[in-house]
């Protein structure tokens, strides 16, 4: 095998410093658009379902469940008579009265009471929140310090105790208290995270920087 170029190793760093730069500089708006993506594409299976298109739908609700439980009195409804049905309302619209939870989860909706989100209600906040404090972080990336640590544990403390005491039967949640509890983790995740990621791609810029001064001399 004949040995490989100079000048095709040369061009090959260069790519690879240069993916890498671009990275780099360009991460947040990656992240954004990877958040936004996932966030809100769930939200297109109930209005492919109300035009009618069920094969996209379908496959939408199919990709999210492996992240998501899916349950329909814990999921948002669209184009339906109430945007948070309660299970009453979603069993006398269709829904199979049962406890078994894989069962209950494939009930997507009908006309009668609209058409389930592909992701359940915290998941949207979350996911959401992610997104919203991303954009967010764009403006103030060049100053804001990371969350510490033992204040990220107890900003994700309401929404372990909303979850985890509805989990175990103690009680039941509402879609407002999902919605706040997974929004205040989502924004405390990104203020804990993205400060050390930013310091990170600066880390890399800086050394490429410093790379390319000492090639040039």
């Amino acid at each position: 095998t004949p040995a490989r170029a100079p000048a095709d190793d040369s061009r090959i760093a260069r790519a690879a410093s240069s993916a890498v730069t671009w990275i780099a500089r360009h991460w947040l708006a990656c992240f954004n658009t990877a958040w936004a993506l996932y966030a809100f594409a769930p939200f297109l299976a109930p209005l492919l379902m109300h035009l009618g298109l069920e094969a996209p739908a379908r496959a939408i609700y199919f990709l999210y469940s492996f992240t998501c439980h899916q349950l329909p009195d814990h999921s948002y409804f669209l184009f339906g008579p109430a945007h948070a049905p309660q299970a009453d309302q979603l069993i006398a619209a269709g829904m199979p009265a049962t406890s078994n939870l894989l069962v209950e989860r494939k009930f997507i909706g009908n006309p009668e009471i609209g058409y389930k989100v592909a992701l359940c209600e915290r998941d949207v906040a979350i996911y959401a929140s992610v997104f919203f404090a991303g954009v967010a972080f764009s403006f103030v990336r060049s100053w804001l310090r990371p969350l510490p640590g033992k204040w990220f544990l107890v900003l994700m403390l309401p929404m372990a105790l909303d979850g985890g005491s509805q989990l175990i039967g103690l009680r039941e949640s509402n879609w407002l208290l999902r919605m706040i509890t997974g929004s205040i983790f989502g924004i405390a995740a990104v203020w804990w995270a993205y400060p050390y990621v930013q310091d990170a791609m600066s880390d890399v810029l800086r050394e490429e920087a410093q790379r390319q001064a000492a090639a040039q001399k």
